[in-house]
């Protein structure tokens, strides 16, 4: 199956029909970062820069650097965000993060497009670009305990989600020590630190 192409124009109106709760889980997202003093963030999956501002604004005087697949996408939120302390870069989930280490990594909806061995990698090489104490906070769709649980439209071979169990135990693998700061059916915002 072709992957779906998302365009700016009209993303934010999409993301608010398919994800019942998007602004409470961007919230969540949020929140979770508020205890890192965070002066260097990466965001994984930057899209139009929804996430990126809410980011910047939740922490002020940091500097973001934000990788998407999409030029697309990043072009739009370079222009959203004009002036803004950061630096947009086009790159895939899969590729070498940008060298760190940051105090922050954060992610939403993006992540469930990975594998289970992917999201491992992935988790692998966020934990290494962290700084100790640092913190890595992922909003996703998630596959519920409960099936009926689920609502949010998957898109056979594009959208992956896993278990919010399986997640931890890669986080933990990875050597952060992760938790659920906040779940409802098939969204979820899992923190994982790296001790220090």
């Amino acid at each position: 199956m072709d992957e779906p192409v998302f365009h700016p124009e009209g993303y934010l109106e999409l993301m608010h029909e398919e994800i019942p709760g998007y602004e409470r889980l961007q919230a969540r997202l949020v929140d979770a970062t508020r205890p890192v003093a965070a002066r260097a963030i990466l965001e994984l999956g930057s899209g139009t820069g929804e996430t990126t501002r809410r980011l910047l604004e939740a922490h002020p005087g940091a500097t973001l650097v934000g990788v998407d697949a999409s030029e697309e996408m990043l072009a739009a939120a370079r222009t959203a965000l004009a002036g803004r302390p950061l630096s947009l870069r086009h790159g895939r989930l899969e590729d070498p993060l940008p060298a760190g280490p940051f105090d922050l990594v954060a992610s939403a909806l993006a992540v469930h497009h990975l594998d289970g061995p992917a999201k491992a990698a992935l988790f692998a090489r966020v934990a290494a670009t962290l700084r100790p104490g640092g913190r890595f906070a992922l909003a996703d769709v998630v596959v519920p305990a409960n099936a009926a649980d689920a609502r949010i439209p998957l898109n056979e071979g594009f959208d992956l989600p896993s278990g919010v169990a399986e997640q931890e135990g890669w986080l933990h693998a990875a050597g952060l020590r992760p938790h659920v700061a906040w779940a409802d059916r098939d969204l979820a915002v899992i923190v994982a630190d790296r001790p220090g």
